[in-house]
């Protein structure tokens, strides 16, 4: 895969650019990335990460800015694809794209981070991020992104509302007469009636891991007998199973 090139001009009648100026306020973090991200995100600070043949990758400029968003919108992978195809903040927090920019799968997502990952420089992003707060002032007054807990957060959500999500169709299949058992064996207090990832703080790493392993069904045992995984003083606190 080759490096992608962000476009640097914009149709003027399609831009979300005359759309959002006067709408986002210029100090909001759409703003501010409206007018650095070019400078902040170049798609050659990425170079290193790509190939010299291949298909065009989504540009990493337009990647780094999701990322950001991400973080600071507490959005999984799937979210955050979803806000930048349909929220024309966010096409416009990445340099006013169109509004018919094409918009790209989750797993691009995915892909930047395992690449970053393998790289000399993995925290690239949020060392530029961080500067540029250190800049503005903000180090101090509030907490600045870091890629540790942006990689578990969103692992955690993914994999937790794919979970689920699976348990919700299971359940609804299932239908009245076995919804009620079923529900028994399920080890978080949910309900599970509307879509999307359980609250949680993401942030947390305690909380991160509680939800992932309260996602799924309750194991053999899970009542404190002898075949309950981790069984100890404690274990199973918060996941609201039913004694």
């Amino acid at each position: 895969m080759t490096l992608g090139l962000a476009p640097r001009q914009a149709d003027l009648f399609r831009s979300t650019a005359a759309f959002c100026e006067g709408r986002v306020a210029p100090d909001s973090i759409y703003g501010i990335l409206h007018r650095e991200c070019f400078r902040l995100f170049p798609d050659e600070m990425f170079a290193d990460l790509f190939d010299e043949a291949g298909r065009r990758s989504v540009p990493p400029m337009i990647v780094a800015v999701v990322m950001v968003l991400q973080r600071i919108e507490g959005c999984s992978d799937r979210e955050a694809a979803d806000r930048f195809a349909f929220d024309a903040r966010w096409k416009y927090a990445a340099g006013g794209l169109d509004f018919d920019y094409p918009g790209f799968v989750h797993t691009v997502l995915v892909d930047m981070r395992a690449r970053l990952a393998r790289s000399k420089r993995p925290d690239r992003i949020f060392e530029v991020t961080l500067e540029a707060a250190r800049q503005a002032g903000l180090v101090g007054r509030r907490r600045v992104l870091d890629s540790t807990p942006l990689y578990d957060a969103v692992a955690t959500m993914d994999t937790v509302t794919l979970v689920r999500s699976a348990i919700r169709g299971v359940l609804k299949a299932a239908g009245s007469e076995l919804a009620g058992p079923l529900r028994g064996m399920l080890a978080r207090d949910d309900d599970y009636a509307a879509a999307g990832k359980p609250a949680c703080d993401y942030d947390d790493a305690a909380a991160r891991g509680e939800t992932g392993r309260c996602a799924g069904p309750r194991r053999p045992g899970a009542a404190g007998g002898p075949g309950r995984a981790g069984a100890g003083p404690g274990a199973g606190a918060g996941c609201g199973a039913a004694g």
